[in-house]
């Protein structure tokens, strides 16, 4: 079976060539959608000034064993249907995490598309605690 790879492979290479163009456009779109993502110290910035909310869309149990001080906790799946709670913060940028990416991306796609000004913390929560930063309980 491996060698068949190899031959299709070798045999396609037009075919394996648009593939792997697509496969990379598809990763670059899907890293860029949901808003820009920002450092850590870019959010702390960020939130420092006064310029941003930070928005977890983790579930209640692991925002509740920790998360960023003054973070508006609404879990992922209530974000579209919690809207009205974010209205007082349409001037400000939207910050969404959760725990490594896996839902900021599409939380942050509805807030664009209701007009947000929208980012995304690279890492995540757990990229957060790895470096050791404060956390409330």
């Amino acid at each position: 079976m491996e060698n068949d790879i190899l031959v299709f492979m070798q045999e396609n290479p037009v075919l394996i060539g648009a593939l792997l163009i697509l496969g990379a456009a598809f990763y670059r779109r899907e890293a860029s959608a949901g808003g820009a993502k920002l450092s850590l110290s870019e959010v702390i910035q960020v939130m420092n000034a006064d310029k941003g909310v930070l928005i977890d869309v983790r579930d209640k149990k692991e925002f509740d064993a920790g998360h960023v001080a003054n973070a508006i906790h609404i879990p992922h799946a209530k974000v579209a249907n919690s809207l009205s709670q974010l209205e007082k913060y349409k001037d400000k940028q939207i910050i969404v995490t959760d725990h490594m990416g896996q839902h900021a991306g599409s939380v942050g796609r509805i807030l664009l598309k209701e007009g947000y000004n929208t980012a995304r913390m690279r890492g995540g929560m757990s990229e957060w605690k790895q470096d050791g930063l404060p956390l409330v309980k």
